[in-house]
């Protein structure tokens, strides 16, 4: 596919109705519906359809059951790839699983790695093995979960394979506000990457409270957006040609260490 240049972020930031999923979903269709054919990407924030719950006993969805069909017709409907995670479940194993679902009814998926484990959210979910690396309208995208964020050799960007966007979807709370902005666009700095980061609004049934700060940086960390504590839809656009002309300018990814990662 030929890499198209200008390629339309929509970040979409919500608050979330705890634990349930019919409310979620009608509320961000609205809100997806306005953007037929105006974005590319429709980035949703971590667990959308039922906030950060550690109880997926009851929350939780095999693959093709109410939430990925959802996903599938509102990519169909708007035209774009949308991005989020939901509580899946296979077998007896439960994961906090990312989609990225084309309008052409195929996706991908990503299991988050980093468990919060503050959260306790390792005692309930299985972590992840592998990193996603997707590729839509030319462009090179590594989605991911919320605590990534925090692990830098996870979220590297190498040389051999290269990423032109970091993506994280989360349910960030609002205490670590100044770590969330500040690790975005550190991100950004050391990947030579646009990194974008879409949380949650509002309060979850403990009374944690979320702020949004839903950002985009661009690879030289300058900020794009940075939305404010309300429930907000806003769209960036970034450019593949301004990435390139900077990597051809300051290639410092070429001086990056190589390295593996064991399990």
């Amino acid at each position: 596919m030929e890499t198209q240049d200008l390629l339309k972020l929509a970040l979409v930031q919500s608050d979330i109705y705890w634990e349930d999923i019919p409310a979620n979903l009608a509320e961000l269709e609205e809100k997806l519906d306005r953007l037929k054919n105006e974005a590319d990407i429709i980035i949703l924030p971590e667990m959308f359809s039922t906030g950060f719950s550690m109880r997926p006993e009851k929350i939780s969805e095999p693959l093709n059951l109410v939430t990925t069909r959802w996903m599938r017709h509102m990519a169909l409907a708007t035209g774009a790839l949308v991005i989020g995670s939901f509580a899946a479940r296979e077998g007896n194993s439960y994961y906090n699983r990312l989609m990225a679902v084309s309008p052409d009814g195929t996706y991908e998926h990503y299991d988050k790695r980093h468990l919060f484990r503050m959260g306790k959210e390792h005692e309930v979910y299985t972590a992840g093995t592998r990193k996603l690396l997707l590729t839509w309208k030319g462009w090179r995208i590594c989605p991911l979960i919320c605590y990534d964020l925090r692990f830098p050799v996870w979220s590297r960007n190498l040389t051999a394979d290269p990423y032109d966007l970091l993506i994280y979807v989360a349910n960030w709370p609002a205490a670590r506000a100044d770590a969330w902005k500040t690790l975005l666009k550190a991100r950004a700095i050391e990947n030579l990457s646009y990194t974008a980061g879409v949380n949650r609004t509002g309060s979850d049934s403990s009374g944690v409270a979320h702020e949004g700060g839903s950002a985009v940086f661009d690879f030289t960390g300058l900020e794009l957006l940075l939305l404010e504590n309300t429930p907000e839809t806003a769209i960036v656009t970034i450019s593949r040609q301004e990435l390139s002309d900077y990597r051809t300018r300051f290639p410092a990814h070429l001086d990056a260490d190589s390295f593996g990662i064991i399990e």
